[in-house]
């Protein structure tokens, strides 16, 4: 029999405190307007000093594991798609692993920026298909604030924190993942583009790299949004195509949420009704790894995703790394 990598729950956590674009205004040179035109975004959620990613990701992954109806020590092995880890090391999936009593999981994180989580997907989908495991986590989680300069008004704009989590398991039944892509370009690879230059063996931390806040996010927009509109689009039409399932009949597309305008251009650019299309940028702004799982998560609890809808989700990020899954629920 063939055997699929079906999601069998998902859960998703937000901080409590909510930042919106007008307490923006009052720590650096914007307006509510300006913020809304450009991206789309009227608030955002920062989690507390002394909240971590795993912190967020453990709320998360209890409420996927409640969803699917399973016992932890079911699960054979989790991935964290994070830029924003606990530590270097170890692994941030490892504190997760007890966080939520995972004792018989292997663990370790996944490093793909925004396209980390549909990463993990890919890669739960081809140990479950080919009988390695039969029952995955998959966390996207991300704890922003602590890398945005919030000085300067092109990026603190636009960063969130927060996690989701699916249960991914092997079935017979011909659902969940029918197709996955994902790809990267190492060209463009440029700090200057989308990076944080410090930080890693290249730069090591010093108290001038600090000085220079070479150790909080640098991106050129303009770039990263041509980008973004050309990428998307080709990530998703590969999935299709490795369906044989036409955008026609996609039931819901869910983007990357990095921005309002990004998402418009890929929807308009695949022929994907706007109707189709699920939004969430405006409440949680670009939470990286987490939002398209945050954004499913919100759609199934919502009803916009249902049993035996067809789901494209498609995403990019620094690296580049992009990536698209194509899932009937």
């Amino acid at each position: 029999m063939a055997r699929y990598a079906a999601i069998t729950g998902t859960g998703s956590y937000l901080p409590e405190t909510v930042l919106t674009n007008f307490d923006l205004e009052k720590m650096v040179d914007t307006s509510d307007e300006w913020i809304r035109q450009r991206t789309g975004i009227a608030e955002r959620r920062i989690a507390e000093d002394d909240t971590a990613t795993s912190d967020l990701s453990v709320q998360a992954a209890r409420l996927a594991i409640k969803r699917a109806q399973i016992d932890p020590l079911e699960i054979e092995m989790i991935l964290v798609a994070t830029v924003t880890p606990d530590t270097f090391f170890p692994s941030t999936a490892c504190y997760v692993q007890k966080g939520i009593g995972a004792k018989n999981a292997a663990a370790m994180d996944i490093s793909a920026a925004c396209a980390g989580f549909l990463y993990g997907l890919d890669l739960a989908n081809g140990l479950i298909v080919s009988g390695q495991y039969d029952t995955i986590l998959v966390v996207g989680g991300e704890v922003f604030n602590n890398i945005v300069d919030w000085n300067d008004r092109n990026t603190c704009v636009l960063f969130g924190d927060g996690a989701g989590a699916a249960i991914v398991q092997a079935t017979e039944e011909p659902k969940g993942i029918l197709a996955s892509y994902i790809g990267s370009d190492g060209d463009y690879a440029d700090i200057d583009l989308l990076g944080i230059p410090a930080g890693g063996s290249r730069m090591p931390v010093t108290s001038e790299a600090i000085d220079q806040k070479l150790d909080k996010i640098q991106m050129n927009g303009r770039e990263v949004f041509k980008l973004g509109v050309r990428l998307m689009p080709e990530a998703a039409q590969r999935a299709l195509s490795k369906a044989n399932v036409s955008v026609e009949e996609i039931d819901l597309l869910i983007p990357h949420q990095a921005n309002l305008r990004i998402i418009e251009a890929v929807g308009d650019r695949l022929g994907v009704p706007r109707e189709k299309v699920y939004i969430n940028v405006d409440k949680y702004g670009n939470t990286s790894a987490a939002t398209v799982i945050i954004a499913l998560d919100e759609a199934i609890q919502d009803g916009r995703a249902k049993p035996g809808d067809l789901i494209l989700l498609v995403t990019f990020g620094a690296g580049l790394t992009w990536g698209s899954t194509l899932l009937r629920l």
